[in-house]
């Protein structure tokens, strides 16, 4: 279980806080999409939890252990996957060698496998790749570790097409109720079929803390060209196809969740969504 408790920071002691007094819940097992705009803390708030920065106040425990003190048994169970991966200029089974120690689950084996999905050979040289190659191995390289949080920023950028593919086949099949996985992400296509969970932050709060079952009795997400439905809509937002529309979900029909419109609606509605979603939060 990871717990966040009354977390502040900043990264000057006098400069405005980048995040302030977050409480949030996160239970084994699952892929979580963190959502919020630019600037509101999401890549501060994953380096918090793998204990990389010091808040200000407040303290993220796992396993009822703080992250800030960098425990061996607390690191060995956390990875960090960057937006922008630097490694170093050596070739693939030298870097394994050197950090694979530090998991304790490790499985060279699993690496291979990832690596083969991603279509990079296990001789690769890290300082031959390119920015989408090195992510890829990156990646190959922290599932690997079989860590039971993950934390990844950004994932998909700089991936193409097939890379974006091969992420989603990898996460999907190596997922179980031991692992916990927490995306931050603007490129929300990239994953919306992977997520059991959906956090929205904003500048003050954590405005949804849901799983997708709950949003779907709450929330149904249609296109629609009915003038009245459209009227009604809690969110509407015109595209090719016709109208996206949120309404509340009074039939107990279950549409898929457009995570999109679900975060614009969050957004400009931020009283709406906490009052429907009040009992989620934490």
């Amino acid at each position: 279980m990871l717990e966040i408790k009354n977390l502040s920071f900043s990264y000057r002691r006098k400069a405005h806080l980048v995040l302030d007094n977050i409480n949030l819940s996160i239970k084994p097992g699952g892929v979580y999409g963190l959502l919020g705009s630019n600037g509101v803390g999401k890549s501060t708030l994953l380096y918090l939890i793998a204990g990389a920065l010091t808040p200000r106040s407040g303290e993220v425990t796992f396993d009822g252990k703080n992250t800030r003190r960098r425990l061996p048994e607390t690191l060995s169970e956390i990875f960090i996957v960057p937006e922008e991966i630097v490694l170093p200029k050596i070739k693939l089974k030298e870097y394994v060698k050197a950090n694979s120690p530090f998991y304790p689950r490790f499985s060279a084996d699993d690496m291979n496998r990832y690596l083969d999905i991603f279509g990079l050979n296990p001789d690769i040289h890290l300082g031959e790749l390119s920015m989408g190659q090195r992510k890829k191995a990156y990646i190959s390289f922290a599932l690997a570790c079989n860590t039971q949080l993950l934390l990844m920023d950004e994932p998909t950028n700089g991936l193409d097409i097939p890379g974006k593919s091969a992420f989603r086949r990898t996460i999907a099949s190596e997922m179980t109720d031991e692992r916990t996985i927490v995306i931050s992400t603007h490129q929300v296509r990239d994953i919306d079929r992977l997520l059991d969970h959906v956090i929205i932050l904003t500048w003050s709060r954590v405005l949804l803390n849901a799983s997708l079952s709950s949003i779907m009795e709450k929330l149904k997400f249609m296109i629609t060209d009915d003038r009245g439905l459209i009227a009604s809509a809690v969110y509407a937002q015109p595209n090719v196809e016709g109208t996206m529309i949120v309404t509340p979900n009074l039939d107990g029909e279950e549409t898929d969740v457009n995570l999109e419109s679900l975060f614009e609606l969050a957004i400009n509605k931020p009283d709406y969504i906490a009052g429907l979603f009040n009992s989620d939060l934490k």
